[in-house]
């Protein structure tokens, strides 16, 4: 009925679209946007190289944490609507450790049984074997396809697809911070169809900082039917606690020195621009 990908160690405020045409029209002075501070020209293959090596040294630098999540699935379609919910907290120990325990559940029990322990259970089992799953050149392909300039930080857009039909594995778009080298935001598919019955899968998944690392936010699945209907997950990550965790060595490359001075607006000569 839904499927969840397993991807590895802000929301927008909306407002009523015509306010602001309505300010912009009031104060034309307004509306100059910033000019964006031009990202350094890397390959991909060098924003690869960052990617993975600053990956590598945070899950080195991590050793403990705990948090809670909270799984919560919609169906809407034949024959009957069902809904559920289960939240549940995690312990996790470097370097592949995940123990969950159950706090509350509600809805139903096919539900829980048959998506949410399954989905936990073949999280522990991708933990295992992370060489498999995790985001590098061994596994996928990349190309880069754009830079994305938001508030929250200056991205490097990289198209990814998959070099075998593993089940962890994904297709599509990820977002690097070009200041820490970490994925930020991902939109992909999976790189193999989790059943007959699921006609095609929508995954948006986010990460947030939490201290110097990045942890998942939140994760939107939706999955289509073959059969009409679809079924929305949504899995809420909350609550971090770091207890164990060494400094993570900076990977010293100019180009990575570069990206935080293009998050914070500064040049190479360390002055605002």
């Amino acid at each position: 009925m839904s499927y969840s990908l397993t991807l590895g160690v802000g929301s927008n405020l909306r407002l009523n679209p015509i306010l602001p045409v309505l300010f912009v029209l009031a104060f034309p002075a307004l509306a100059q946007s910033p000019v964006p501070t031009p990202l350094p020209a890397l390959t991909v293959d060098q924003i690869v190289h960052k990617l993975e090596a600053s990956n590598q040294a945070r899950n080195n630098a991590l050793h403990h944490f705990e948090s809670s999540r909270t799984y919560a699935l919609h169906y809407r379609g034949f024959p009957n609507n069902h809904d559920a919910e289960m939240v549940v907290t995690l312990s996790y120990q470097s370097p592949s450790t995940k123990e969950f325990k159950v706090v509350s559940q509600s809805g139903s029990k096919f539900i829980i049984d048959h998506v949410f322990k399954r989905m936990i259970e073949s999280e522990r089992e991708a933990a295992q074997d992370q060489s498999r799953n995790a985001l590098t050149s061994k596994n996928y392909e990349f190309s880069l396809v754009g830079t994305d300039h938001t508030p929250e930080g200056n991205y490097y857009i990289l198209k990814v697809a998959p070099r075998t039909s593993n089940k962890f594995l994904y297709r599509g778009k990820v977002w690097v911070d070009a200041a820490d080298f970490a994925v930020a935001k991902i939109e992909a598919e999976p790189a193999q169809n989790p059943s007959f019955f699921i006609k095609h899968t929508d995954v948006h998944h986010r990460y947030k900082k939490v201290d110097n690392f990045w942890l998942p936010a939140e994760n939107r699945t939706t999955s289509y039917l073959r059969i009409g209907g679809h079924a929305d997950l949504i899995i809420e990550y909350d609550q971090y606690t770091i207890t164990a965790a060494d400094p993570i060595p900076a990977v010293s490359t100019t180009a990575h020195d570069e990206g935080h001075a293009a998050r914070d607006g500064v040049s190479k000569t360390g002055s605002a621009e």
